[in-house]
């Protein structure tokens, strides 16, 4: 093992001589209590190390240790319903071994290596099996955990057993004397092998109308949520963590307040999984790394949640990554380059910012795994950006705009008429509504994208007449402009605004949202039919199928909101007849 000594301390950064022969990103112990840390720079026989713990109290000359090896997580069986901080430390052991305030220089295991879990094997002895192939079973709660070859790795099958077993037991073994195990070790900033990259052409669920018909993403697509203060992007992640349909979720706390946390920790548990009816925590792994934690293990937390969701994208599943929030990562990218004394960029950030982003991002997809059997996963990548003071011309913003396929923007003025989601109908956009397009056209209706476009042109009408309206008053409008300003209100208040904590409301099925969008538009175009005959807005607007739209959200099926669509036209038969 290679030994060196710190020469210099900067913060989070530290400087060790001796250290030639060191690899970049190698994982290095430093000083007296062996803090972890990071290589992220080599000048001759210097090091520069980023230290995942606090530093005060470090002297020059304390010894630093290389292992030789780059940061990597531990992937197996145990993950699920873990909590652990941005380098794989599980929150609860550290907790337990050091009490409230977690003592430095503690080196924990990620996944419990004395816990025994029943291994049922899927192959026989001689069978030959390739990279990526399962070779058994074990059961996580109610989720199917697949061990697997790892990558790298082929043969014929010599030895192999179910029963209990430690994930370090071995369970198989090949011909040319590989021993497997049912737990993994991966570096977290190389992203894993897969056969094929698939395209975006599923949606991925969420039961929010705002984004499923109006502002799509798929699975394996990614999308960001930038807002100011208060505007519910904390939320917005937590309710697609519940409501996406994906069997895992990945749940990152990246340099949020610590209260923020707190609720996540204590209400994932307490949440039911609409899908299984089990505990949401059942299905999901969280990464807390608060904003009063070091900075540097911020910046390696996300490494840290892309790979596990890699690991079990592997196994065929669809996995959502929720990221909150990367700017907070990039202002620990900041920091250390500051440390680093490199040039700044815009803002002081990194001139790299934008490519360790898209490095992030990238790592989405829907993909073809390995294995002699076909099996197809994905990972959905949603990250909050908190832009200071709700500016979206800041670097994180911009960049991440390149980079991310639907772009989901939160505003402060929604946010304070209570309007929930406060999605920006009009800044906000999706790429991906070209691929959906043949999905909902086979899965729901061929007139589908007809109707989210006529929506978007109305609502994009709506802000041009407020103009209008702003300058001369509302008089000055045509009752045909009256009319549409009336059904965007309808649109804005009864399709675009749904309710997080109403039991029927906080999750629409995709058919219903259908419906409910074709009864608006079906009422606003008998409305502009009645006015360009001659009759009295006023009175279409008293009609009493205009109260049955706005109940729509507390019907369950979609039987009572299809006879709406009848008895709007019927309405609006018999007041011709009547005038």
């Amino acid at each position: 093992m290679l030994e060196g000594s710190i020469s210099r301390i900067s913060g989070p950064v530290v400087y060790a001589r001796k250290m030639r022969g060191s690899k970049l990103y190698d994982v290095v112990k430093v000083g007296e209590e062996q803090l972890n840390g990071e290589i992220i720079r080599l000048e001759g026989d210097e090091a520069v190390i980023q230290v995942y713990e606090d530093t005060s109290g470090l002297k020059a000359e304390e010894k630093v240790m290389n292992t030789g090896s780059p940061l990597s997580v531990k992937l197996g069986p145990g993950m699920i319903s873990s909590i652990y901080d941005g380098i794989q430390r599980p929150l609860p052991a550290l907790v337990e071994k050091s009490g409230s305030f977690m003592s430095r220089g503690i080196d924990l295991p990620g996944l419990d290596k004395e816990r025994k879990w029943k291994f049922t094997a899927s192959v026989n002895k001689g069978d030959k099996v390739e990279v990526g192939d399962v070779i058994g079973t074990v059961y996580e709660y109610h989720i199917e955990h697949k061990i697997m070859i790892p990558p790298h790795v082929s043969g014929i099958v010599t030895e192999i057993a179910s029963g209990q077993f430690t994930v370090e037991d071995i369970v198989c073994v090949l011909d040319n004397s590989t021993e497997i195990t049912m737990m993994q070790e991966w570096p977290v900033r190389i992203g894993r092998p897969h056969k094929k990259k698939l395209d975006p052409t599923l949606p991925l669920l969420t039961g929010q109308r705002v984004f499923d018909s109006i502002f799509p993403v798929t699975k394996g697509g990614t999308a960001m949520i930038p807002g100011g203060f208060g505007t519910g992007k904390t939320v917005s992640e937590q309710t697609l963590a519940k409501w996406a349909d994906t069997q895992i979720v990945v749940y990152i706390g990246c340099g949020e307040r610590g209260n923020e946390m707190t609720d996540v920790l204590t209400e994932f548990p307490e949440l039911v999984d609409p899908r299984t009816k089990q505990p949401l925590i059942q299905r999901t792994i969280l990464i807390a790394n608060t904003s009063n934690m070091p900075v540097a293990a911020r910046e390696a937390s996300i490494y840290t949640g892309i790979t596990m969701a890699e690991y079990y994208r592997d196994m065929g599943y669809d996995v959502a990554l929720m990221a909150d929030s990367t700017s907070r990562w990039g202002e620990a990218l900041r920091e250390v380059s500051g440390r680093l004394e490199e040039m700044p960029g815009e803002e002081g950030y990194p001139a790299y910012l934008a490519t360790r982003l898209a490095a992030f991002y990238e790592r989405a997809g829907r993909v073809v795994c390995l294995g002699s059997h076909e099996r197809v996963g994905s990972i959905t990548i949603v990250g909050a950006v908190s832009p200071p003071g709700g500016d979206f011309s800041e670097p994180i913003t911009q960049n991440t705009l390149r980079i991310a396929g639907a772009f989901w923007a939160l505003d402060t003025s929604l946010a304070y008429r209570r309007h929930f989601p406060a999605i920006n109908w009009i800044k906000s956009y999706s790429l991906y509504l070209d691929t959906v397009r043949d999905w909902f056209t086979n899965n729901i209706s061929h007139d589908w994208r007809e109707l989210r476009d006529k929506t978007m042109f109305l609502l994009q009408k709506e802000v041009e007449l407020q103009e209008i309206v702003q300058l001369v008053g509302p008089d000055a409008l045509p009752e045909s402009e009256k009319a549409i300003l009336e059904v965007t209100r309808m649109i804005r208040e009864d399709f675009l605004q749904q309710s997080a904590f109403d039991e029927r409301d906080s999750f629409c099925p995709l058919e219903k949202q259908y419906w409910m969008l074709k009864a608006i538009l079906t009422f606003h175009e008998a409305i502009t039919n009645a006015v360009g005959k001659g009759n009295s807005l006023k009175q279409m607007l008293s009609l009493p199928v205009k109260t049955e739209i706005a109940r729509m959200k507390e019907q369950e099926g979609v039987e009572t909101i299809k006879s709406l669509i009848d008895e709007i036209e019927r309405s609006f038969e018999s007041l011709e007849v009547e005038g």
